[in-house]
């Protein structure tokens, strides 16, 4: 009896130490391809405003976003650069239009999150469903950050704020921010080639 009672003591003590040294929720560390300058369709969820549109980014701090609905953000572009956040409607500058406030905000939310998270070197989350999920805390709220099989970002989640981003099509050049002087000039290069073609 007493071999018995070692035996299954044992048994407990090493599935106890087994168990504990697993890792907690799945973490784990995958390498981080942020850095990449890309484009991609994204779909915006905002409380109760729904917005379909295109968000580049070009380089560290340097972004774009153009709304192909809903009717009051249809064909407004949202620059960020510097800190500084301009708008244009078919080439015409202005100031941030009062309907695109609330946008401008969550965007501002979701570069400060892949722009702080592109400059580690490895990154840090947890494999859900076929995604690596990244959790972090702004000043506007926690947020997750969930990347595809590939790297590449899937969609970003503000819960408290009711905000949801999903990424489509999500197309991704090889300069990174090591190199973020050729890629800002690349995409601006790209991006005035763009604005040529549609405006002419």
């Amino acid at each position: 009896m007493k071999r018995l009672f070692t035996s299954v003591f044992l048994f407990a003590a090493i599935f106890c130490l087994t168990a504990c040294s697993s890792p907690i929720g799945g973490s784990s560390v995958r390498e981080n391809r942020l850095g990449s300058s890309f484009g991609s369709d994204a779909s915006i969820t905002l409380d109760k405003l729904k917005a379909e549109g295109r968000i580049m980014r070009l380089g560290d701090g340097e972004w774009t976003a153009e709304f192909d609905s809903p009717n009051t953000l249809s064909g407004v572009k949202l620059t960020f650069s510097g800190g500084t956040v301009t708008a244009d409607y078919n080439g015409l500058s202005f100031s941030v239009p009062k309907s695109a406030l609330p946008m401008k905000a969550m965007l501002c939310n979701l570069i400060e999150a892949v722009d702080t998270n592109a400059r580690e070197n490895e990154l840090h989350g947890s494999e859900k469903e076929g995604m690596f999920e990244i959790s972090g805390s702004l000043e506007g709220g926690e947020y997750t950050l969930s990347l595809d099989s590939s790297g590449n970002i899937a969609c970003f989640d503000m819960p408290n704020n009711l905000l949801h981003i999903s990424f489509t099509d999500v197309q991704t050049r090889s300069s990174t921010v090591e190199n973020e002087e050729e890629t800002t000039a690349a995409s601006s290069a790209a991006t005035e080639e763009e604005t040529a073609a549609t405006c002419g």
